[in-house]
């Protein structure tokens, strides 16, 4: 069994019990981390030099639409109203099984480049039993830690839908793929709600969902179509529980926060798609005034950028932003802050494991836990000096500065490079591919497609 000792790091461990520390070892034992402290002593082990590294957690992505890259940055100028005239009325029906695989295994090892270790792939495009099983074989080929999130096909997505899911599909890839719930990939649903659905639906749907054993989550709150209060609508069906995640949240009424956090509930917050599509103001306060500690996401990958530290930046500003218009409107100074930047590393981590159901496994630096790590060189002119290492994670650092990323003990990232990625070769497929797949959509592809909006369901039809 392999073993690995990092030596004189900088540790930010994300467990409270374990503390943080200046200078420590953390030593690996296969795919679990076996110790963390200081001065460990000689062990028959590989020796990575952590002198000059701060060490992490690795970061947790809990709803990313992975199928999307294949569209990257075709959506930059585009509203949640384009989106949907854009990626489900156009783009969506188009992709072959080849694409999911494609757009899958290199949207994973973005997420892995970026030291995101655990990736809840929210995949609704599944048209065909073969873009499921693709999309699956795109998330393992690429290696990372993963929750395949099953969310209907391309048809079945256009608001407000009465179309039943396919559950013999679902069976069938929990069946195939994910026979038991322990492996580095497990499985989710990924429901449509009752913002996209008729809630008759949406209530079959959990109820099928439950009966195979699937977490599931859900967009709720976000633009025109989450002002229809969709936790509500759950609540009259009594499908309130704590194994569903809520994404976005950002129009939610207070009363509909209390629900999520007294039924045990997690969030997902986007807040750059939320912020540059139209859903809405981030929902971290109300989330946080009932107790409930949001993880972070990246969303659509067709208009966001795909890595963490963006999106965490993002998500502090805007929560801040918001409280301190709210102050100056009062007169009022704020102090303290709501939230800091250990909150929003927690959010990336230790929240994002909560949201998946692997808080047992991942999200922080504790002993038995899988060694999912991320290291930062500080030999960067951004990083130095480091006065605060939790503030040089969340506000100072971006990809570049990540040196070595393990994923359950294996090393997927060193010295700055994915280990067994051909990049070169891996953007000649995916410029073919997308060329033939904007070929077939009829649309160019130089960023001057403006979808037209699609608005049924919502006031504005």
């Amino acid at each position: 069994m392999r073993r690995t000792v990092i030596r004189n790091a900088m540790i930010v461990s994300m467990d409270a019990k374990i503390g943080d520390f200046h200078d420590a070892d953390l030593l690996i034992d296969g795919e679990k981390i076996a110790e963390v402290r200081p001065n460990i002593g000689p062990v028959d082990a590989q020796e990575i030099d952590g002198r000059g590294m701060i060490v992490i957690p690795g970061f947790i992505d809990t709803h990313r639409h992975t199928w999307q890259c294949m569209l990257r940055n075709a959506a930059a100028d585009w509203t949640l109203a384009q989106y949907f005239g854009g990626v489900r009325g156009v783009m969506g029906e188009l992709y072959t099984p080849d694409d999911m695989y494609l757009a899958n295994y290199v949207g994973a090892l973005e997420a892995l480049d970026a030291g995101i270790t655990t990736l809840y792939d929210w995949s609704h495009n599944n048209n065909t039993p073969d873009h499921a099983d693709m999309a699956v074989k795109g998330l393992r080929d690429a290696g990372l830690r993963a929750v395949y999130g099953y969310g209907n096909a391309n048809r079945e997505w256009f608001p407000v839908s009465d179309l039943p899911s396919n559950f013999d599909d679902v069976a069938r890839v929990r069946r195939t793929h994910f026979n038991g719930d322990d492996g580095l990939m497990t499985m989710a649903f990924a429901a449509r709600g009752p913002q996209f659905a008729t809630l008759d639906v949406t209530e079959d749907d959990f109820r099928k969902a439950r009966e195979l054993g699937l977490r599931i989550t859900l967009h709720a709150g976000d633009g025109l179509w989450g002002l229809n209060h969709p936790v509500d609508q759950l609540h009259s069906r009594g499908l309130l529980r704590d194994d569903t995640t809520y994404v976005h949240c950002c129009t939610l009424s207070d009363s509909e926060f209390k629900l999520i956090a007294d039924t045990g509930g997690t969030a997902s917050l986007s807040a750059e798609v939320e912020l540059n599509m139209g859903h809405g103001n981030p929902a971290t306060l109300g989330l946080l005034k009932h107790g409930c500690r949001p993880s972070i996401s990246i969303d659509v990958c067709c208009s966001v950028g795909g890595d963490m530290f963006a999106q965490m930046r993002i998500l502090m500003a805007g929560t801040r932003g918001f409280l301190n218009e709210e102050a100056l409107a009062r007169h009022a100074l704020v102090d303290p802050l709501p939230i800091t930047t250990r909150d929003i590393l927690d959010f990336a981590t230790v929240q994002g494991a909560r949201a998946c159901g692997l808080e047992g496994r991942t999200g922080s630096l504790t002993p038995g836990k899988q060694a999912d790590i991320v290291m930062l060189d500080t030999y960067a002119l951004n990083m130095f000096p480091i006065n605060n290492p939790i503030g040089a994670v969340v506000e100072d650092a971006h990809v570049g500065n990540i040196d070595t990323v393990f994923v359950a003990g294996r090393i997927m990232k060193r010295h700055g490079k994915l280990v067994h990625a051909d990049v070169r070769g891996l953007r000649g497929r995916m410029e073919r591919s997308a060329d033939a797949l904007f070929e077939r959509a009829g649309v160019p592809r130089d960023g001057t497609w403006l979808p037209k909006p699609y608005v049924r369901g919502t006031d504005a039809e």
